[in-house]
């Protein structure tokens, strides 16, 4: 209904144009929003606060313009203008009612497909090879895999990228290391070793000299193509990414081995790069590197700031690496739009090198290039989430730790679930609840990781919201009555109605902005208001007329199928009993 309104707005201002009371070179930049008080109507705009200076008019009059340039519709009951010149729209409840029902009907929920889809490149989740993921991986990872979810329910074509990381110096030493494993008989490495594999190995290369040799020689023929090394180099990435499968499987994320695009990829095009840059002149020798100078960012000194493109011994930098990776993208993917749900910290970096992909040419104006950045998973303490040793959590074992809460949690509660079931509950719930803590928070800042709130049954929290769920596919468990056209009888059930109405303009925010937290709330004030309406407006009581349940009944619907639906674009699944 926002959208609908702002598209009637837009329309009085062209005319504007038109007559010559504005100027044409003018496009204004106005809201609509929901009002606090249904006494001003259901949405109001401020626009005439904003043109009354170019227009030379006073606020009020020139809301009275808009009034009167408004068009007439079946969406809108009546228009007011109030205060010094904010225009109240009132929906007319009859269309809204038809809307809700049409929508309780409809598989996508009245979200409509674009009209104009896109290719667009998502990085996220980027685990190390050779290394266990780690709690501070799953930011990037369910965040990023949220809005995969939201951009294909719109219709978008989306490109999953893992960016991994499989290359650098270290292989030499892993590979000599699995080299080693392998020829004191150990034929395949545990994927539960892992963590000790790579510690092993390290401590090895700084301790045995005749083997960190080996090693530094395994990195010059590995990055030389050389097959054996290849083969090693190999092994090491497939037992990672199978370790890392089954905690995307766990997890219930998208991603799959088919979309890993590891940094190794990139490595053929980044002589290229670093000769099409020199040549060019962009990029210069000093002090035997190869350096790009952008007047962009500005040293301490004051001077233009370097970055380095090759190194003085010919090894190449991440920045190369993503400067590579942004030119494959568009080149390959044809890719309108990429986002990067990457680490805040790694802001400056990234976009030092789009600036030399874009000076380049390698990524034109048109194509968008984003950092969906994030904070960090904070303890309790306010401090990076640790062990209580303080190490590294494996994110395998927070996922363990869940499901033990949860299954302390039903029993605790009395749950009557055995079995299979019981199990499927405790997962989802688990999953769920880790998921959800995550991405109800606005993913640009820090965030305290706490189990008591994260598995609560009460709050913005998954459990709550499957709970609910739950609660209202009950609701059609008791009755023998089916969902008929809506009418809107009480404020409970406008309010709701009108909450259910905002769906399809939250998921496109979600996928503008790549903020997953504003289907988080929506879906949490939607739940509270399904709860207000279900107190005051009964359902399945004896003596309700058959209408007014059939009514009762859509509105059940739509809230079930958005809530499902909802959570599903969050990577979070639903039950029908809890």
């Amino acid at each position: 209904m926002r959208q609908y309104i702002q598209q009637l707005l837009n329309g009085c201002i062209e005319g504007f144009h038109r007559d010559g009371v504005l100027p044409a070179d003018f496009v204004p930049s106005f809201t609509v929003e929901n009002t606090k008080d249904k006494k001003n109507g259901d949405f109001a705009t401020n626009l005439a606060m904003i043109l009354c200076r170019r227009m030379g008019r006073p606020p009020r009059a020139v809301a009275e313009m808009i009034v009167a340039a408004l068009p007439a519709s079946d969406r809108i009951a009546k228009v007011e203008i109030a205060g010094p010149g904010f225009i109240n729209f009132f929906m007319n409840a009859d269309h809204v009612a038809a809307a809700v029902y049409a929508m309780s009907q409809d598989p996508r929920l009245g979200v409509p497909l674009t009209a104009a889809p896109e290719t667009v490149v998502v990085d996220y989740s980027s685990p190390n090879v050779a290394k266990e993921m780690a709690v501070h991986h799953i930011r990037s990872t369910v965040i990023g895999d949220s809005v995969v979810r939201v951009l294909e329910f719109l219709g978008h074509r989306v490109i999953r990228a893992n960016h991994v990381g499989d290359w650098g110096t270290q292989f030499g030493m892993l590979i000599a290391y699995l080299e080693k494993m392998e020829n004191e008989g150990a034929d395949s490495l545990a994927v539960a070793d892992l963590e000790a594999f790579y510690r092993s190995a390290k401590v090895l290369y700084d301790e045995d000299q005749e083997f960190a040799a080996r090693a530094r020689s395994y990195v010059v023929r590995l990055q030389g193509g050389d097959e054996y090394c290849r083969s090693m180099w190999k092994k090491l990435v497939q037992m990672t990414m199978d370790l890392d499968q089954q905690i995307y499987d766990r997890l219930g994320v998208s991603l799959k081995m088919e979309h890993v695009m590891g940094e190794s990829l990139y490595n053929p095009m980044l002589p290229e790069i670093a000769g099409d840059l020199e040549r060019r002149g962009m990029a210069v020798t000093d002090q035997g590197a190869l350096v790009v100078f952008l007047e962009e960012f500005k040293g301490k000194d004051g001077n233009p700031m370097g970055v380095i493109i090759r190194k003085s011994d010919g090894g190449y930098l991440y920045t190369t690496t993503d400067i590579a990776c942004a030119k494959y993208r568009v080149e390959h993917f044809h890719a309108s739009r990429i986002l990067y749900f990457i680490d805040s910290r790694q802001h400056d970096h990234l976009i030092q090198a789009w600036t030399i992909a874009r000076k380049a040419g390698y990524v034109p104006e048109n194509v968008s290039l984003e950092h969906e950045s994030f904070g960090m998973m904070l303890g309790k303490d306010g401090r990076p989430f640790k062990t209580r040793s303080g190490g590294t959590v494996k994110l395998s074992e927070l996922l363990d730790e869940a499901e033990s809460r949860v299954a302390s949690l039903l029993e605790g509660r009395g749950s009557e679930l055995t079995g299979e079931e019981r199990q499927e509950v405790i997962h989802a719930v688990a999953m769920g609840a880790v998921k959800y803590a995550d991405l109800s928070k606005n993913r640009t800042t820090d965030y305290i990781f706490d189990w008591d709130t994260m598995l609560s049954f009460e709050g913005n929290t998954a459990p709550y919201l499957q709970y609910a769920y739950t609660r209202i596919r009950s609701v059609f468990r008791k009755t023998d009555g089916t969902p008929g056209p809506v009418k809107i009888t009480c404020p409970q059930e406008e309010q709701l109605a009108l909450k259910l109405l905002r769906f399809g303009e939250v998921v496109e925010q979600v996928a503008q902005k790549g903020m997953p937290h504003l289907l988080c709330t929506y879906l949490y004030e939607l739940s509270g208001l399904f709860m207000s309406f279900y107190e005051s407006c009964p359902v399945n009581r004896s003596g309700i007329e058959e209408k007014i349940r059939s009514s009762r009944l859509s509105l059940c619907a739509a809230t079930a199928g958005v809530v499902k639906t909802g959570l599903s674009l969050l990577g979070i699944s639903v039950l029908e009993k809890m």
